[in-house]
């Protein structure tokens, strides 16, 4: 009887072991799928304010380091062949590189110009004319730097129509033209770059910075060109609430009017709260878009507890943006 019980119990753990061997075999054979969406957060890590484009066949997204003022001291960039897999890029910029700036840095928009590349951001949060700070600019030869500070000096450092220097977008019109919107404290202009950009050139009516603020304008502005149009996006709310989102109008030139259209993006309570401060990336060649953006985590009570995220944007057949639904799943995989 007990020789018995030893041959089965033999029999079983032979049986076992074929078992685990076999099936070791055969996950070796067939690797797990890859994800087919890029999940939302789309990367991890507390960032916000995220700056998504395209260069070199990749897609890119710069972000705000989401932390307290004083430890906002650098940044750091992703890059992604899919949409899915993403790369980061430690420190691209950091205070060490931008003498004039001590704290704040956020905020980053980028633009491609004769070669180099060219990072704009918002350094120590000034609130009056006679404090240090403002916007700079950083100069790289590649995307994911190492960057410097281009001009020694921001490039804009105080007030003009009532908005703080901060959130700046930099967009290429279709003359190649490049625009400069910005603004905080719910109030926003538009300047025209001058082509290396150091400075501005004047208007026609010799003024340097237009106001342009939409009705709930707060903060954000971004621009983009469909069909011939002029899109003009803005965050709306304040940024650690939940009620942060973003707002849209339609115009036929750069410098606007710009008559508020409605809502596009915002909370669901299902999923995050604080939806706003957002960029927008379209597929090349393709009438394909999606909007990259910072959400606050259910349940996160922190105000710099926001996570990048990506959805797809569309048009209905007047050319009006619908509403964004946010996810969990983010956007499908593609290839540039």
């Amino acid at each position: 009887m007990n020789r018995v019980v030893r041959t089965r119990r033999s029999l079983t753990v032979v049986a076992l072991v074929l078992g685990v061997i076999l099936g070791t075999g055969c996950r070796s054979t067939n690797p797990p799928q890859e994800a087919l969406t890029s999940g939302n957060p789309v990367f991890p890590g507390w960032y916000a304010d995220p700056e998504g484009v395209v260069f070199e066949k990749r897609f890119w997204i710069y972000p705000t380091y989401s932390a307290p003022y004083n430890e906002q001291v650098f940044l750091d960039a992703f890059s992604s062949p899919d949409l899915v897999n993403w790369t980061k890029h430690s420190r691209i910029l950091d205070t060490n590189a931008v003498p004039w700036v001590w704290r704040a840095m956020w905020a980053p928009a980028i633009v491609k110009h004769k070669g180099k590349y060219f990072l704009f951001f918002a350094g120590n949060d000034i609130q009056n004319n006679e404090q240090v700070g403002g916007i700079g600019v950083a100069v790289a030869d590649k995307p994911g730097g190492p960057f410097k500070d281009y001009l020694g000096r921001p490039l804009i450092d105080k007030f003009h129509n009532g908005a703080q220097p901060i959130d700046q977008f930099v967009f290429r019109d279709k003359d190649g033209q490049f625009y400069m919107y910005y603004g905080g404290w719910r109030h926003c202009n538009v300047a025209k770059l001058k082509e290396d950009f150091t400075g501005f050139e004047p208007f026609a009516d010799g003024t340097l910075f237009k106001e342009i603020t939409p009705q709930g304008y707060v903060e954000g502005p971004f621009m983009f060109i469909r069909d011939g149009r002029y899109y003009f996006m803005w965050s709306e709310g304040g940024w650690t609430g939940s009620n942060y989102s973003v707002a849209y109008a339609i115009a036929d030139s750069p410098l606007g009017p710009f008559k508020r259209i409605g809502k596009i993006l915002q909370q669901d309570p299902a999923v995050a709260t604080g939806a706003g401060h957002h960029s927008v990336i379209q597929l090349p060649g393709k009438d394909v878009y999606f909007i990259v953006y910072h959400r606050r985590p259910l349940g996160e009570r922190d105000g710099n507890h926001r996570v990048v995220c990506m959805d797809r944007m569309e048009f209905d057949e007047q050319g009006f943006i619908k509403p964004v639904k946010i996810t969990f799943e983010g956007v499908e995989r593609v290839k540039l």
